[in-house]
């Protein structure tokens, strides 16, 4: 079975391409566009559209193994995780907000004690916080 490696498409494609004052559409049809670039195939040495190169076949070996869904399935985790020019920006903000502490801080309302602006309950003196 054939399959399209997607992860390694999109790692080529953002290494190599700025996304700077791009949408998320304007994005995904300029990769669409690129896939679709026609280039000199090494094995044949003939034009073939850039997509045939992240075919893989993976079909079962002569060793009887064969791959599990989750080597070759999409990955569905949508957590945001920052990359590319962006990262810099999200680390910034970041570090800006450890460095001020004031803005995640707070203070007990019995005692007084400095605590974490999450705090349910006092370090110092035990005291439930509203």
């Amino acid at each position: 079975m054939k399959i399209f490696n997607g992860r390694l498409a999109t790692e080529d494609y953002m290494s190599t391409h700025s996304l700077t004052f791009s949408t998320p559409e304007m994005t995904l049809k300029k990769f669409a566009l690129w896939l679709g670039e026609q280039i000199k195939d090494s094995k044949t040495d003939t034009p073939t559209p850039r997509l045939l190169l992240y075919l893989e076949d993976k079909s079962e070996s002569k060793t009887g193994m064969s791959y599990s869904p989750s080597s070759y399935l999409p990955d569905v985790d949508e957590t945001f995780r920052p990359t590319g020019a962006i990262a810099d920006f999200y680390s910034t903000q970041h570090e800006n907000a450890k460095q001020s502490g004031d803005i995640e801080k707070k203070y007990c309302i019995n005692c007084g004690g400095t605590i974490k602006y999450s705090s349910k309950f006092c370090n110092k003196c035990g005291y439930v916080q509203e």
